[in-house]
């Protein structure tokens, strides 16, 4: 048989079984209706690169996924059974949650959530999310206004989660976060019964480890490929900037925040902003601290050590004016940054009810972060770049 014969004979076999080359790279969209127990049904798979807070296990028809630190100071971690709809479940694994993907509807309790899901084509399988008010997409407002995605209360919303509300939903997967061991509202969701998984991009101290969780969503909708694909462009893209900045040897210095209630909350040393800080060139004032969350401080410590600092980032996302910085503390205009012009927010893309695309876009693409703080702190490596998130907050 030639060679030509034998490609035309392995299409029709392959068309006769129903497939084509494409999905047969791809993992299912709908319901197995004849179950293979030889079949791999996930050829397309995800693993963390970066992100050290989640992992996945792949068999024939189910994945095992593993969150290792699900809230703040967990003493342990939290293991999701993800099998396959129309295959069956394995007796054998201990999970604190069963969900059968590809989910169809889902429950979604973070912005952080909603680019991916978005970017992944399953915008339209939300039933509900905790509120509206600090989301920037637009899709999920119209929705919301329009009546075909829910609010139930919890997440952000500042109230606690409807669970009767909910139970009627009958959602197949609720997406949530636990931020301390005292929340009421995951305890509730799992004694109700409800197919409950916890998120935990948050914790990831990286740019890019926040980023990739949206590998992690993309295994309860077995849009692995796509979730693969849109990592790496971020990461690529990332990366190609952080080496733009890598040989400059000139790094100004830089701080970050302002008080609230007495109290400076600065990022520490390994927090998620001091990498960006560092990968975008500059010299974070506080890079030696070990901590990966804030620092409790006073003015006077904070005065001390960042007076003449060249930049201060992150500022209050409600001053329109370093006039209003002035008048709500006056010894801020004794910062050398406040003096020569070079204080910022992150506020640029903020909507009516305080709600950042900072925390919403930018976590799923910090590659748009950085571009702007690499401007900000080196304007002749990116000088056509206009700011996305940040805004120079003047006089």
């Amino acid at each position: 048989m030639n060679s030509t014969r034998l490609v035309v004979l392995i299409a029709v076999l392959i068309l006769a079984l129903g497939f084509t080359p494409a999905l047969a790279a791809s993992n299912p969209t709908e319901c197995v209706t004849a179950y293979d127990a030889n079949l791999d049904y996930f050829p397309a798979k995800v693993t963390a690169q970066v992100a050290e807070g989640f992992s996945v296990e792949y068999f024939n028809h189910y994945k095992v996924v593993t969150v290792q630190t699900p809230w703040p100071e967990a003493e342990a971690p939290l293991t999701y059974l993800l099998v396959q709809c129309g295959t069956p479940v394995p007796d054998d694994v201990a999970a604190d949650a069963v969900i059968e993907v590809p989910v169809q509807r889902v429950i979604s309790m973070s912005t952080s959530f909603l680019p991916h899901l978005d970017a992944q084509g399953v915008l339209d399988r939300i039933a509900a999310i905790d509120t509206v008010l600090y989301t920037s997409n637009p899709a999920v407002q119209t929705a919301v206004e329009e009546g075909s995605i829910l609010q139930i209360g919890g997440g952000g919303s500042g109230q606690a989660v409807n669970v009767e509300q909910v139970i009627d939903l009958q959602p197949d997967l609720i997406l949530t976060q636990r931020f301390f061991a005292g929340d009421a509202d995951y305890p509730a969701l799992q004694e109700a019964g409800l197919p409950t998984v916890l998120n935990a991009d948050f914790l990831d101290t990286s740019p890019l480890g926040v980023a990739e969780w949206g590998k992690f969503l993309s295994l309860f909708f077995n849009t692995e490929a796509l979730a693969e694909t849109q990592f790496a462009e971020v990461k690529g893209r990332y990366d190609a900037l952080q080496q733009q900045t890598e040989s400059l040897t000139g790094r100004p210095t830089v701080f970050a925040g302002t008080p609230y209630d007495g109290t400076w909350y600065m990022p520490g040393g390994r927090s998620y902003l001091a990498q960006l800080l560092a990968d975008a060139g500059a010299d974070y004032l506080w890079a030696d601290d070990p901590s990966t969350g804030s620092l409790f401080l006073d003015f006077e410590t904070v005065f001390d050590r960042a007076a003449e600092a060249n930049f201060w980032v992150n500022v209050n996302p409600y001053w329109a004016s370093l006039a209003d910085a002035e008048a709500e503390e006056p010894r801020y205009a004794g910062f050398a940054a406040f003096q020569n012009d070079q204080v910022y927010s992150n506020n640029a893309r903020l909507n009516a009810n305080g709600g950042s695309d900072y925390f919403e876009t930018g976590y799923a693409n910090p590659d748009l972060i950085l571009a702007d703080l690499v401007r900000i702190f080196h304007p002749d490596v990116l000088p056509d770049h206009e700011l996305y998130f940040y805004k120079r907050i003047s006089q």
